[in-house]
């Protein structure tokens, strides 16, 4: 919440709707950029309904898309220099095993970003990490670089550096009513606020905002199951706190791909996710699930009984989690097509977190009306059509 020394006014340089790590990392840039800026956060803070909580996330140099690896590096010195802005420890280096069929594309991409020849076969990965177990004529490709970061010691990092530089952060408050213009309205259940410039990184509930606004992006909040699995014998699977996360490409039974990542949460148990979910309204998000079949979870017990041997065959501890995803499973990051002062981030797919220091620059830049500072061609709001099909 806002500091009691912080007297509530009204008007300010840019307003950030949406205090999650992509929220976050955007007005910690403007405010770094000396912009008076007004992060919006409907939930008290810390929270669990969107998709930036919990412990970790993966953060990889590895991607398929050329136009991701190429923003790596100065994610990577963007998280090292919230490190140092803070003195405190973001990120715990593991290394990454990406598996799959050899010449799968996404994989033979990811090596190929990496820039190695290297690719370890069953034999070779099972002394290298014996807790993993290669089916027959798979391989796998080592990320060295690749770890994991503390999600909500990250989130916590960038807000408090923020308020730093003189950023007014106030939760608990939803917006009610954005009113485009020269000078944007942002009417919240406190207040009424105005600001040259918005951004809308509101997650889930961005497609709601921005519907107000006369767009229909096609943003499909997810609801994910999030699985820790038990050491069979504590300490004997070699799955504990010192072993890489995974990831897997191109396995035909998992298609959206499964993640994994050492123990962090819940010591003695491993993080095993599949990368996808069922369809969810994101204000229904903590409400009990049926008590249907889940396939995602036999889908996960099916590829641990198989792949990591060491590990129980069902979960000990199942949380959730929301992606918002784009058909393309790119982001969107973009002016508003009738209003330029209004920039939406959005559609971050599962994999935003690690990019978010970089996201939240390029954000800043287009909203201060700046060329940004990466090829933002596959981020733009064009590329789906009938987007102003909303009455305005």
């Amino acid at each position: 919440m806002a500091a009691p020394s912080q007297a509530q006014k009204s008007t300010y340089d840019a307003i950030v709707i949406g205090a999650g790590i992509q929220g976050s990392f955007t007005a910690y840039h403007l405010a770094q950029r000396r912009k008076d800026t007004l992060l919006l956060e409907q939930f008290p803070l810390p929270h669990s309904r969107g998709s930036s909580h919990g412990q970790s996330r993966i953060i990889r140099s590895a991607y398929p898309q050329e136009y991701y690896s190429r923003m790596m590096p100065e994610s990577f010195r963007l998280w090292q220099q919230l490190e140092a802005e803070t003195g405190t420890t973001l990120y715990r280096q593991t290394g990454l095993v990406l598996l799959g069929p050899p010449g799968e594309p996404e994989l033979e991409a990811c090596r190929r970003s990496l820039g190695v020849d290297e690719v370890l076969d069953a034999v070779a990965l099972a002394q290298r990490f014996p807790g993993f177990q290669l089916q027959a004529g798979q391989v796998a490709v080592l990320d060295n670089t690749a770890g994991v970061l503390f999600a909500d010691r990250a989130l916590r990092a960038v807000q408090e550096v923020f308020r730093r530089h003189g950023g007014t952060l106030r939760d608990g408050e939803k917006v009610l009513r954005i009113e485009p213009g020269a000078t944007v309205t942002v009417t919240t259940t406190a207040g009424v606020y105005k600001a040259p410039r918005l951004i809308i990184t509101a997650g889930a509930w961005t497609g709601a905002f921005v519907e107000q606004l006369g767009l229909r992006l096609p943003l499909q909040p997810l609801r994910i199951d999030v699985c820790y699995w038990r050491e069979k014998q504590p300490g004997s699977a070699g799955l504990g706190s010192v072993c890489p996360c995974f990831l897997t490409l191109g396995l035909s039974q998992a298609p959206h791909g499964i993640y994994g990542l050492p123990s962090i949460e819940y010591p003695g148990l491993m993080k095993v996710c599949h990368h996808h979910g069922s369809p969810t309204d994101p204000e229904k998000r903590d409400q009990a699930p049926s008590s249907a079949p889940r396939p995602d979870i036999a889908l996960l017990s099916s590829f641990i009984s198989s792949y990591l041997p060491g590990l129980e065959t069902q979960p000990a501890v199942m949380e959730t989690c929301l992606y918002t995803n784009t058909p393309d499973e790119d982001f969107i990051l973009d002016r508003h097509p009738k209003f330029s002062n209004i920039v939406i981030g959005a559609g971050f797919s599962g994999h935003g977190f690690k990019l978010a220091p970089v996201v939240g620059k390029l954000l800043c830049e287009l909203s201060l009306g700046e060329e940004p500072s990466h090829n933002m061609a596959h981020f733009a709001i064009t590329r789906f059509p009938g987007v102003l099909g909303a009455a305005q």
